[in-house]
C-alpha cells in the first residue's frame, strides 16, 4: 500500500494498523495524519509503548496517558479511582484518535486494559469507547519483554485487538535514500526468512570496519550489564568531580522493589561535566520526557544542569515515584530522573533512527534483536559490528504467517482506496456527462455527511467521472469502474445505480 492510501484510510476515521518494513514511512505517515486530524478538529491522543519511541513522535507512553501506569493488572478499585478522576474522565471523553506506536513492544494484556477503561470511561461499549485506534508499528521487531516462560503476550493476540478489528496499512514503498544498500536488502531477507551466504559475508566485513575516534556514535548492546559498563568508563575518563546521587525511598520492600523494577534512574546516579545522560521521567512543565537526551553541562547548587541538543538548557530535580493502593501512596521512590547514555540497550533504541552505530549482538538473546539494532541505522556504511551470535539474525517465528495475512489484507484494501489528496479541483467542462456528475457530487457530498467522514472517501472524484462517462447499469459493470471494489459496491452500489438509472 502506498503511503497515501494508507492516509486515505486513516482520514476515513477506520481504525487501523500501520505497519511494513524500516524505510517504508510509518512515522512520516503517521506524523502527516496526526497533522491533518487536528486540521480537520480531531483531538489526537500520541502515546507509545515506551518512553523513549513517545518522544520521537511528540508524545507519551500508553502508561502514563491512560493512567494505568506500572500495574500489570486492573483491579476494580483501579477502575473505581479512575472513574472518580476528573482528568481522566475528561482526557478519555476528549479524545477523538488514540495513536499508539511501536506496538510490537506493548504486552497484549495492557491493550486489554486500555480498551477496558476507554469502555467504562466513556460510556460506550464499543471497542476503546469508540475512539479511532491507530496502532502503529512493525512485528519483526522486539516483542514485549516476557518475564519467565516461554509464551510472549503479543498486542495481535489480545481480546482487545481482535475486538478492535483494525484495518490493516501494510507500507510497501521503499523512501531510504540508499534504497539499494546492502543493509536493506538483509532487512528484507531477514523478514522472508532468507538469510544467505551474502548477506552474512556483508556483515563480517563490519566486523572489521572502524570509524574515527572523535566521531561521536552511539553503541547499542543487548544487556543491561554491558551498557553500564562502557558508560562507566567513559565517566570515568571525564575529568573533574564526580556528583553521586543516592535514591531514597520508603515503604514496605516489596512494594519500593515494584517502583525500582518500574523506573529506569539508577540506585547510585554518578555524574561528571560533560556526561551523556538520558532522562527517565516525563515532566512536560520542563520540557523532557522519558527518553530525552542532552549533555550534563554543569551543576547549580547540587542539581544537574542538561542541555539538550536543540540548545534548550534544563536544571534537573529529584523526582518521586509513588505507588498508590486504595487511594493512600504505599511507596515511594525519590531519585533525579537521569541515567548514563553514552551506550544504551538494544530494547530502548527501537524507534530511534541513526547514522551510524556500534553494535554488539554476541549476546543476543530474543528473536528481533539483531533486527532492531541493524534497522536503527541508515545504512550499512554505518553498521560497525562488535560480534554477533546466532539468535542475532532470528525472527520470531510466529510472526511470518501473521505477516502474509496482514499482506494480503492491505492489498485487498488498497484495491478499494485512492490516494489522499488535500485539494481537490476537476475541470467540469472535460466531464463526458456533467450533469450526472454533478447529481453525483450532490449525493457525495450528502452521504459523507451523513457518515461523518471526507466526501473523498465515499469515491473520488476520478471514479465520479469515469461513473458519468461510463453508467454503468449493473453491479457487475460497477466492478469495471476504478476506485469501485466490492467494499464500496456494497457501501454504495445501489445509490450510485439507482442516480445513474433516474438519469436514463
Amino acid at each position: 500500500m502506498r503511503q497515501a492510501q494508507a492516509l486515505a484510510v486513516m482520514m476515513c476515521g477506520d481504525s487501523v494498523f500501520l505497519t511494513g518494513a524500516p524505510g517504508a514511512g510509518k512515522t512520516y505517515v503517521l506524523n502527516q495524519f496526526i497533522r491533518l486530524a487536528k486540521l480537520a478538529g480531531k483531538n489526537v491522543a500520541v502515546t507509545a509503548s515506551t518512553g523513549i519511541a513517545a518522544t520521537h513522535i511528540g508524545g507519551t507512553t500508553i502508561h502514563s496517558w491512560s493512567g494505568l501506569g506500572i500495574k500489570d493488572a486492573l483491579t476494580q478499585w483501579d477502575i473505581d479511582k479512575l472513574k472518580g478522576s476528573a482528568k481522566f474522565i475528561k482526557r478519555y471523553n476528549s479524545t477523538d484518535v488514540l495513536v499508539i506506536d511501536e506496538v510490537s513492544m506493548l504486552h497484549g494484556v495492557r491493550l486489554d486494559m486500555v480498551n477496558t477503561l476507554a469502555k467504562t470511561l466513556r460510556q460506550n461499549p464499543a471497542p476503546f469507547g469508540g475512539m479511532q485506534v491507530v496502532l502503529v508499528g512493525d512485528l519483526f521487531q522486539l516483542p514485549p519483554i516476557s518475564r519467565g516462560g516461554f509464551d510472549i503476550d503479543f498486542a495481535h493476540l489480545s481480546a482487545a485487538w481482535a475486538e478492535l478489528d483494525p484495518k490493516v496499512c501494510y507500507l510497501t514503498e521503499q523512501h531510504r535514500v540508499n534504497s539499494g544498500d546492502a543493509l536493506l536488502d538483509l532487512l528484507g531477507a531477514m523478514r522472508r526468512g532468507d538469510v544467505n551466504e551474502f548477506h552474512e559475508e556483508s556483515l563480517r566485513e563490519r566486523l572489521q570496519a572502524t570509524h574515527d575516534a572523535e566521531e561521536i556514535v552511539t553503541k547499542l548492546y543487548s544487556h543491561n550489564a554491558d551498557v553500564d559498563t562502557i558508560n562507566q568508563r567513559h565517566l570515568t575518563e571525564l575529568k573533574g568531580d564526580i556528583h553521586r546521587y543516592t535514591v531514597s525511598s520508603s515503604g514496605p520492600a516489596a512494594k519500593r522493589e515494584t517502583l525500582m523494577k518500574g523506573m529506569l534512574a539508577p540506585e547510585v546516579l554518578e555524574l561528571k561535566k560533560g556526561a551523556e545522560v538520558m532522562f527517565v521521567a516525563n515532566n512536560f512543565a520542563k520540557g523532557f520526557v522519558n527518553g530525552t537526551r542532552g549533555t550534563v553541562v554543569d551543576f547549580k547548587g547540587n542539581n544537574p544542569v542538561v542541555v539538550l541538543a536543540g540548545g534548550k538548557e534544563i536544571v534537573a530535580e529529584p523526582h518521586t515515584w509513588s505507588l498508590e493502593e486504595d487511594g493512600r501512596v504505599r511507596a515511594e521512590v525519590v531519585q533525579y530522573p537521569l541515567r548514563l547514555a553514552w551506550a544504551i540497550t538494544i530494547h530502548k533504541s527501537q524507534g530511534m533512527s541513526l547514522d551510524a552505530a556500534e553494535i554488539d549482538l554476541s549476546r543476543s538473546f530474543t528473536p528481533g534483536m539483531g533486527y532492531v539494532a541493524l534497522s536503527r541505522v541508515r545504512s550499512m556504511e554505518g553498521v560497525y559490528l562488535r560480534g554477533i551470535n546466532n539468535v542475532a539474525l532470528q525472527l520470531h517465528p510466529l510472526i511470518f504467517d501473521f505477516d502474509l495475512a496482514l499482506r494480503s489484507a492491505s492489498d485487498q484494501l488498497a484495491d478499494d482506496i485512492f490516494d489522499y489528496v488535500e485539494t481537490e479541483a476537476v475541470n467540469t467542462s472535460a466531464v463526458v456527462n456533467p450533469e450526472l456528475f454533478e447529481k453525483l457530487r450532490t449525493w457525495r457530498v450528502a452521504r459523507a455527511a451523513k457518515d461523518g467522514v471526507p466526501a473523498y472517501i465515499i469515491l473520488h472524484d476520478a471514479t465520479l467521472q469515469e461513473l458519468a462517462s461510463r453508467q454503468p447499469q449493473t453491479e457487475q459493470a460497477l466492478k469495471g469502474i476504478k476506485g469501485f471494489g466490492p467494499m464500496k459496491i456494497e457501501k454504495y452500489g445501489s445509490d450510485v445505480l439507482q442516480i445513474i438509472c433516474k438519469e436514463k
